[in-house]
């Protein structure tokens, strides 16, 4: 496993996120929320993972639960988010105090804010991420979806560092290179990228005769799930899999390695199994060469996706033949 050290902090570049453990509309079902989430946890401790990531809105708190008991207070980097919905200093301060108790942990290593809220100016939220870290409810704060210049002006109200910025990054959404990545390299803080494989469509798994489904497909923050991207992508998956056969690797695990192969970036896949966990560690044994990341930017670069409003009209019909 690959570690990035930042703030006096050892992190695994490759973590775990665990959105699907407690929120049904993965479709994993009680058995998986109640066994094979404790078995996936359990193995991506033995494999060197110690980055877990988690939120109070995924399955109202219960994925909070359900990662807390697995841990069963051993040793681990664990994050959750708070919901901005109204983000008063009480309220966060609050909703803290109950995210701790659900994982059943003396301290929250990484508090985060979900969102910004465009309706509220920065000031509040950051005050009650003061209290939480004074009452030593968490260590790190922690801000997700945030632009530069919204984590800056966070870091000055807070008055401390934030130590990480949780963003969708991946070979198909680059924004985060433009200017998180140089900073969090430069100031000693961390980029955490999560869906770090478009949510299944650079895994190699899926095109257009066999697109992603069921939640993936209509995940209004996945727009790019569609038929269509699946074959605009053609080429990319195609390579990623070139690629993984002069390693012995998977498409999904050059995709990785190509996430966390960039400066203080680690990457949160989630894992609907203990195969699924082992695989995607082992994604930070691969070592791209230089030519490779270069080749994968390039023709993703390349790529004419269809995001936003129109990707997410194609990923929820049957695209026309």
């Amino acid at each position: 496993m690959q570690y990035v050290e930042a703030a006096g902090e050892t992190i695994s570049k490759i973590g775990l996120g665990t959105w699907q453990f407690g929120s049904r509309e993965w479709g994993y079902g009680e058995d998986y929320a109640t066994r094979e989430a404790h078995a996936i946890v359990e193995r991506a401790l033995e494999l060197g993972i110690n980055f877990f990531d988690t939120a109070e809105v995924y399955g109202s708190g219960r994925s909070e639960e359900i990662l807390g008991r697995a841990l069963g207070g051993r040793s681990a980097f664990v994050a959750t988010k708070f919901l901005p919905v109204v983000p008063l200093p009480g309220r966060v301060e609050r909703s803290a105090r109950e995210s701790r108790s659900r994982l059943g942990v003396e301290e929250i290593d990484l508090y985060q804010m979900h969102w910004p809220n465009p309706a509220f100016p920065v000031r509040p939220g950051m005050e009650g991420m003061r209290r939480v870290q004074r009452a030593g409810i968490a260590r790190h704060a922690g801000v997700s979806n945030y632009s530069l210049h919204r984590w800056k002006r966070a870091e000055q109200v807070l008055g401390a560092p934030i130590l990480s910025n949780q963003v969708l990054f991946n070979l198909v959404r680059r924004q985060p290179l433009r200017n998180l990545i140089p900073f969090a390299a430069a100031h000693d803080r961390i980029v955490i990228a999560y869906s770090p494989l478009a949510q299944g469509l650079l895994s190699g798994k899926y095109h257009s005769d066999n697109p992603l489904g069921g939640f993936r497909r209509r995940n209004p923050l996945n727009p790019l799930a569609s038929p269509a991207n699946l074959d605009r992508a053609a080429s990319l998956i195609e390579t990623l899999r070139e690629i993984g056969a002069t390693h012995g690797a998977t498409p999904a695990q050059v995709a990785l390695s190509w996430v966390i192969s960039h400066p203080n970036t680690i990457a949160i896949p989630g894992a609907g199994s203990v195969a699924h966990v082992q695989e995607n560690a082992e994604a930070a044994e691969l070592s791209l060469a230089g030519d490779e990341i270069a080749r994968l930017s390039d023709i993703a670069e390349r790529l004419q996706l269809k995001g936003g409003i129109a990707g997410a009209i194609e990923a929820i019909r049957p695209l026309k033949r």
